[in-house]
């Protein structure tokens, strides 16, 4: 579970995020909607950890700051960072050590193949293009083996199989009953994904949709009912 209570955040006198409050239930699949300047990148790099904020955020009933949270969490940002002098297999094995992950080296090469890497595992992380880099950052996410995963603008940068496959971890990660957060501007890649939509305007979270409650109505229809605006 992933619980977001009272986030606020300031850039000076400027408020970005004000007392905004959601949740996400074990097995279930979050998507952060906003238009431009909603407070959702804040929002994202705050779960993220890379963020001061006041409020609080928890991870499987645990404060988002601690040791034992940090170690069921797992990021994929929008922007990959990778070592440059780490080949790609040697970042998913610095992952495995860092958080003592229970990844067999067969699940590792499974990942490897199903986001086309295995030929590219010895390829230095500065040789990679950004497609490439974005497939390890998703696969260094995977190998946490994490409870609750957040995915910001995951799937820009990648070709038209990658993109399948990313769909299908998602689904898999939910029915292991993992907690997924989704950020995108992307909604027609997310549409057969969602559970519930939290929407952002102006700093504050103004509304919510859960998908079993809209009668099938488009996630797209739905974004622009509520805010009348383009998402981010």
């Amino acid at each position: 579970m992933l619980e977001v209570q009272g986030l606020s955040k300031r850039y000076g006198k400027y408020l970005a995020v004000d007392h905004v409050s959601f949740s996400i239930p074990d097995g279930c699949v979050g998507i952060l909607l906003g238009p431009n300047g909603a407070g959702k990148s804040t929002i994202i790099k705050s779960i993220a950890g890379l963020l001061r904020y006041d409020g609080g955020i928890g991870i499987q009933k645990m404060s988002s700051k601690s040791l034992e949270a940090k170690k069921v969490f797992a990021y994929v940002p929008e922007i990959p960072a990778l070592f440059d002098a780490l080949t790609v297999r040697e970042h998913i094995e610095y992952i495995r050590k860092a958080y003592k992950s229970s990844i067999t080296d067969e699940e590792i090469e499974g990942l490897l193949a199903r986001f086309e890497m295995s030929d590219k595992q010895d390829k230095m992380g500065n040789e990679l293009s950004k497609g490439m880099m974005q497939k390890v950052s998703i696969c260094c996410a995977l190998a946490v083996k994490p409870q609750v995963i957040l995915f910001d603008e995951p799937m820009v940068g990648l070709d038209p199989k990658a993109i399948k496959e990313l769909k299908e971890v998602i689904l898999e990660l939910k029915e292991n009953g993992v907690t997924v957060l989704i950020s995108t501007h992307m909604l027609e890649m997310v549409d057969g994904l969602w559970d519930v939509m939290f929407v952002m305007e102006k700093g504050k979270l103004i509304g919510a949709y859960k998908k079993d409650e809209v009668g099938g109505k488009d996630l797209d229809d739905l974004f622009f009912e509520m805010t009348g605006g383009e998402e981010e």
